[in-house]
């Protein structure tokens, strides 16, 4: 699908009831293309990006979910800023977020269109890129040191969608192994 039309369907979704802002879940496992394609999107919905990687550590890949819940989606839901304090990823401690309510607010990330989170999605993406090419693109970006931390991140990451199908669950599934969005 190219950007224009999945903007627009995009555009056209609507929020959950009860729910005030539109939530775009950006879902795939690591290394297949969401972060390139949330920018993408923030820029065309003028859209804020809240990462589930704020949340997540290599020691905690998947469950952390209900922080994001309590400190982002409720929040944003209710009409009103989310705020919480980013994960450091074993570097600088980083400074707390403010994520205001706007029209849009993109989740991206993995597990972003979990179970837990669906009741607040206006809107959700898959992305399906083959394994090779995810880890591939994981050790470019994170070196070949991290390899042992992505092979486990990879079989928690396999878990999680054996047990929720997200794509099962996806407005739109794409292909990350393309460079669709350039």
């Amino acid at each position: 699908m190219e950007l224009r039309r999945l903007t627009e369907a995009i555009r056209s979704s609507q929020a959950p009831a009860g729910v005030k802002t539109r939530i775009v879940a950006i879902d795939g496992h690591g290394g297949a293309g969401k972060s390139t394609l949330a920018s993408l999107l923030a820029q065309q919905l003028d859209a804020p990006i809240i990462q589930t990687d704020d949340f997540a550590s290599w020691e905690n890949p998947v469950d952390w979910w209900p922080e994001l819940i309590a400190r982002a989606l409720e929040p944003l839901a209710a009409g009103e800023p989310a705020r919480y304090d980013p994960t450091s990823w074993g570097g600088e401690e980083r400074e707390p977020l403010l994520i205001e309510p706007s029209a849009f607010v993109i989740l991206e990330g993995v597990t972003a269109s979990r179970e837990a989170f669906r009741r607040y999605l206006a809107y959700s993406i898959w992305i399906e890129t083959p394994r090779d090419l995810r880890l591939k693109r994981g050790l470019e970006r994170d070196g070949e040191q991290a390899r042992a931390q992505w092979e486990q991140w990879m079989e928690e990451e396999d878990r999680y969608v054996e047990r929720e199908r997200p794509a099962d669950y996806a407005d739109c599934v794409l292909s990350g192994d393309e460079d669709l969005w350039a």
